[in-house]
């Protein structure tokens, strides 16, 4: 799905679940990862995470424009558009919009490069990045803490 394709997508989606035109440009990101998507305060864009824009990510993809509009058209009418606002979470539950954004796999995780291990009660530290074992304890029992896997 091309951006022309997406637009009028969003336009249809916004007259027939809002009853309001959409009147303003949609982008596609595809640095985005955790996001579905976003709205800009600006300019009033929309940005969409190009993962999406799969045909097996259809519905999700829905849900997410769903979403956007909510902010975009909320924003515009001068009411709460914030996640946290009333407004926005009732007007997203009338329109069947998608609260998150699933995760579809595209999430870095960290490795856990190191392991300390208290000397005192056995208390295990998985940590990504290196520690100071002169400087810190352990929390529970304050004993010397010493590396095993590196």
């Amino acid at each position: 799905m091309n951006e022309e394709e997406l637009q009028k997508l969003v336009e249809q989606i916004s007259l027939q679940s809002f009853g309001r035109p959409f009147l303003h440009l949609i982008k596609i990101n595809r640095r985005m990862t955790t996001t579905g998507g976003r709205y800009h305060l600006d300019d009033h864009h929309l940005e969409f995470n190009a993962h999406f824009l799969t045909p097996d990510h259809y519905s999700n993809l829905v849900g997410i424009i769903k979403h956007e509009l909510c902010h975009y058209h909320l924003h515009l009418l001068g009411l709460g558009y914030q996640h946290r606002d009333h407004d926005f979470k009732v007007l997203l539950k009338r329109v069947g919009g998608s609260r998150y954004a699933p995760d579809i796999g595209l999430r870095k995780t960290r490795k856990r490069h190191y392991l300390y291990v208290c000397q005192n009660c056995g208390l295990q530290y998985p940590r990504v990045r290196r520690l100071n074992t002169r400087r810190y304890r352990c929390g529970r029992c304050h004993g010397k803490l010493k590396l095993v896997k590196k």
